[in-house]
């Protein structure tokens, strides 16, 4: 397997990862299947039809996540969730663990990978036992190095989201999947904010986690639309993750800033024609110029010229097509004299 150099990458499940590679496009359904198994797996189907190379699941429990406890801290309070309490919301959100299998053998049913972000150790022994091929470590658990290492002792490749985390932070999390032996690490830069304003997302930060860190990395994006994800690619993304939903108007909290499928179709379009675009930095005339040379300009004489006679700015001019000689060399044909009728 290759180390994850930022210009190297890895593969998960075979498929490459990296600055050299078409952007790795992940579909997260988070709480979109509405505690519906005929949803979550309608919402593969959907996530392969729009061409994303993985679907990303949340693997917790109200309890793995919080206390079932009534006190002032555990109420939201402001934002898409205000009101709510934190064990019922975790709780009525999760995707049930004994549908986990079921979720994971429609992915190998359709060929399309499904991994997932655990919330405690014990979803990662659990995703253990599915032969999860990935790791992806939630900005929200980032600053919990136990988590990041017990995710780097499996082997597998580790995706750390950064969203809320400052440079310390961001530097302590690779550390700590550094420590327990990671060799296969990616980076998402995050901002979470839900949905997340434009002007948050900073995506210029892409390219210097890259350069910081040297590992390939992505974008984890909460704005609304498709535009920031395909910026992001042309910025240095080499992954890609964005929530989606069947529908938007079905519900449920993520709901606002999840895209449909055809939105999600659009984007993996788009950010795969942004890398495509990118290229290389070259010079050299491409393939598809050449047959708009001839519409070039080039030196023609445009008034009859007896032998003998002076070429002028009156009978000499730049015009298409480029047959002639390059418009430059204009000051070297003015006056002289030409040696035969034209």
């Amino acid at each position: 397997m290759a180390s994850s150099k930022a210009g190297v990458g890895f593969a998960i499940a075979g498929r490459l990862i990296g600055p050299d590679h078409p952007p790795y496009m992940i579909a997260e359904m988070s709480n979109n299947h509405l505690c519906d198994l005929d949803r979550a797996l309608a919402l593969v189907t959907a996530a392969k039809n729009a061409g994303a190379d993985a679907v990303k699941l949340q693997t917790f429990t109200g309890n793995t996540m919080t206390l079932d406890c009534d006190k002032p801290e555990f109420w939201i309070e402001g934002g898409l969730w205000d009101g709510q309490r934190l064990h019922d919301l975790y709780e009525s959100v999760h995707l049930p663990w004994e549908w986990h299998e079921a979720v994971f053998a429609r992915g190998r049913e359709l060929g399309i990978t499904i991994f997932s972000s655990p919330f405690d150790v014990t979803a990662v022994d659990l995703l253990e036992e599915l032969d999860a091929p990935a790791y992806k470590v939630a900005s929200f658990e980032a600053v919990d190095p136990d988590l990041i290492k017990r995710v780097a002792q499996t082997g597998k490749p580790v995706i750390i989201s950064t969203g809320m985390a400052d440079l310390d932070e961001i530097t302590e999390a690779v550390a700590a999947a550094r420590a327990a032996g990671c060799e296969q690490l990616a980076l998402l830069h995050c901002t979470s904010g839900y949905p997340t304003p434009f002007e948050d997302s900073n995506l210029r930060t892409i390219r210097d986690l890259g350069e910081r860190f040297d590992v390939p990395v992505g974008l984890s994006d909460h704005t609304h639309g498709i535009a920031v994800p395909i910026a992001g690619v042309v910025l240095g993304a080499c992954i890609v993750e964005k929530h989606y939903t069947l529908r938007r108007a079905d519900g449920g909290p993520d709901a606002a800033f999840s895209l449909e499928p055809e939105e999600i179709a659009a984007m993996i379009e788009g950010c795969h024609t942004a890398w495509t675009a990118l290229g290389t930095a070259s010079y050299e005339r491409k393939p598809s110029e050449k047959g708009s040379m001839v519409f070039r300009r080039s030196l023609y004489v445009v008034e009859d010229v007896a032998k003998g006679d002076a070429f002028s700015e009156k009978n000499v001019r730049s015009i298409r097509p480029g047959h002639g000689l390059k418009p430059k060399h204009l000051p070297e044909v003015l006056g002289r004299r030409a040696s035969r009728d034209i």
